[in-house]
């Protein structure tokens, strides 16, 4: 006896139905994977080259998209040569310095891919780790799937009171979210494209963890977590966040998850 096969329903439908814990899986097939690669960029000119040979040495067919957040070093300069290269598919040049959060939400409208994922040009979270972040989506278990440096991956040892800061957010996050995070505060966040671009994001600044966060707990998609490596590099090396964004970060957390809409109604780009 065949069963009946009955469609299952897109992100956005299940959210507007209240449903979303009711679906089955939602697998993508791996010869149909386009991972959209978000990289903002701001004064690491001495980075960026590396990054994106690391990117390119991933084998998943991809689209590069840069973010130059207004550099000051010569950074503009070499990422026009990487893009004539052809190591850089979309290269945007904001014309003022407005914050990480910003670059990423110009570098996700410009996305195409069904999975995106943020890349720092720093050199401290490897692209080697990509396939355990992209599996739980690929197989169709997550809309999202975060890199924690704290579930066993390999890591820098560095600043203690930044691990102490990390988990008293990350703590504080949950308490709003009522998920079990370990890594709030991680820049490796994979999700569905079309989960990603639905979420109605505003921050500019070092915000846009604890919004995207919120917002992916609001619309309660499925959401993973896997061990990754982390080098941290120290402020010597260009570490630019800083016990200031740690204490604006709190009043993030409490901002975005106080607050809503938390989904577009129509999808990006439309009228």
């Amino acid at each position: 006896m065949t069963l009946p096969r009955h469609p299952t329903p897109s992100f956005s439908a299940a959210i507007d139905g209240g449903m979303p814990y009711m679906r089955g899986r939602t697998p993508i097939a791996r010869e149909d994977v386009v991972l959209s690669v978000l990289i903002p960029v701001y004064n690491e000119r001495n980075t960026i080259r590396i990054i994106l040979e690391q990117v390119h040495a991933v084998p998943v067919r991809k689209e590069v998209i840069c973010v130059n957040d207004c550099s000051t070093d010569g950074t503009r300069e070499i990422l026009d040569e990487l893009r004539a290269e052809g190591l850089i598919d979309t290269l945007v040049h904001q014309p003022v310095n407005r914050g990480k959060g910003a670059a990423i939400r110009t570098a996700m409208a410009a996305s195409t891919g069904n999975i995106v994922i943020v890349q720092d040009a720093d050199l401290e979270y490897d692209p080697a780790d990509w396939p355990l972040l992209l599996d739980p989506i690929i197989d169709g278990k997550a809309d999202a799937v975060f890199g924690s440096r704290f579930l066993g991956g390999s890591h820098r040892v560095l600043y203690f009171w930044h691990s102490v800061g990390n988990s008293v957010l990350t703590t504080v996050s949950n308490m709003f979210t009522n998920l079990n995070l370990t890594d709030m505060e991680t820049c490796y966040k994979a999700i569905r494209g079309e989960v990603a671009r639905s979420l109605l994001l505003t921050t500019d600044r070092f915000g846009f963890e604890p919004e995207i966060t919120a917002r992916l707990a609001q619309a309660r998609a499925r959401i993973y977590e896997v061990p990754i490596s982390y080098a941290g590099r120290t402020y010597a090396e260009g570490k630019k966040i800083s016990w200031r964004d740690g204490v604006a970060a709190f009043w993030h957390i409490v901002r975005f998850n106080l607050t809503s809409p938390v989904t577009r109604r129509t999808p990006p780009g439309s009228a």
